[in-house]
């Protein structure tokens, strides 16, 4: 698959998942599955991260597959899932604990 940049990955999101732009502005789109961030390079993803971590329900951020390996440690503790353009899950989101 070639690599995506912003643009086309949340061109490739919407369509998959039915997303909409987020109402209140606190990530990229919304969707039946949660909040959703989109990280078109390696140095988008800790920033995507950090701006899902504090958001209710369930979180995701959508790479390139070939960022997998640069994305799944900076998950780690946060709940944060990741996806594919196409929507695939490449990593489980988890419901944030209540406060």
């Amino acid at each position: 698959m070639a690599r995506l940049d912003r643009d086309a990955i949340l061109s490739a999101i919407t369509d998959s998942l039915h997303a909409a732009p987020d109402p209140e502005g606190l990530a990229d789109v919304v969707a039946a599955q949660g909040h959703i961030n989109i990280a078109a390079t390696g140095a988008d993803i800790g920033p995507a991260i950090k701006r899902l971590a504090p958001l209710p329900g369930y979180r995701w951020v959508v790479i390139n597959p070939g960022d997998l390996f640069t994305a799944s440690p900076l998950t780690i503790g946060t709940k944060v899932g990741i996806m594919d353009p196409s929507g695939r899950v490449l990593k489980n989101a988890d419901l944030p604990r209540p406060k």
